[in-house]
């Protein structure tokens, strides 16, 4: 009778005890990507697992750079760098943009300026007016381009400096009145010394009718040395 009940206690005691957990493989691995733990970078300094590495690219700047291994801080440095490279080339070219703008727009020596200041005495010349016509419809433009449609025309120009020092300033353009059209070529020179450009001559040609010389220095300077000549004895 003894032996016949042992199995039941047995029994009875098996269901009563608590049952003996055992999480899954999938539980297992869950828990141990989310727990926030440090491993050794073998380059030096600690990654947490909880964050991605820092690269090149992926860096944001919100990790400290003490908390950063060799590595990282290499790539951190090599961004900054890098940016750093990129704001200079644009402030460089910046500056180069202010500078064209200056000397070739806006300062009174720039190219635009001795156009418009010649075109300015050619509509205020009546020799020019005569030939060419009413100045209000005097127009003036630059070199013809492969472009038909371009509206801008280069004015054609050469700088060069002589044996002396002297700078040449050599350009011509293109008018065209109501009447006639002509072509107006100047020329400018800067002397060693000087800040300014000066003109050496200012003419417009016509077809079929003789240059107009609107400036002309060796003609003012003959007239002045006429001048202080009198009874052939020179005064100066």
């Amino acid at each position: 009778m003894a032996m016949k009940s042992l199995p039941r206690i047995l029994a009875h005691r098996t269901c009563v005890e608590p049952r003996c957990y055992r999480p899954s493989l999938k539980q297992c691995l869950q828990t141990t990507v989310s727990r926030d733990y440090a491993t050794q970078n073998p380059f030096g300094g600690q990654v947490s697992s909880s964050r991605k590495q820092v690269t090149v690219t992926s860096d944001d700047g919100k990790v400290d750079w003490r908390d950063l291994s060799v590595r990282e801080k290499a790539a951190r440095t090599t961004q900054q760098t890098f940016n750093f490279g990129v704001i200079l080339i644009g402030f460089l070219m910046t500056g180069g943009v202010i500078y064209y703008l200056y000397t070739g727009v806006f300062s009174s020596e720039s190219k635009v300026a001795h156009f418009n200041r010649a075109v300015d005495k050619v509509r205020a010349d009546p020799r020019a007016t005569d030939i060419l016509g009413n100045k209000g419809k005097i127009r003036a433009f630059g070199e013809p381009t492969s472009n038909k449609w371009a509206r801008a025309r280069p004015i054609a120009s050469t700088l060069r400096k002589d044996g002396t020092g002297t700078e040449h300033w050599l350009m011509h353009f293109y008018v065209e009145g109501s009447s006639r059209s002509g072509v107006v070529n100047v020329h400018l020179i800067k002397r060693p010394g000087q800040t300014e450009f000066e003109y050496k001559y200012l003419a417009l040609d016509v077809k079929g009718h003789e240059r107009i010389y609107l400036e002309n220095a060796d003609v003012v300077q003959k007239a002045k040395q006429s001048s202080l000549r009198t009874f052939g004895v020179n005064w100066r």
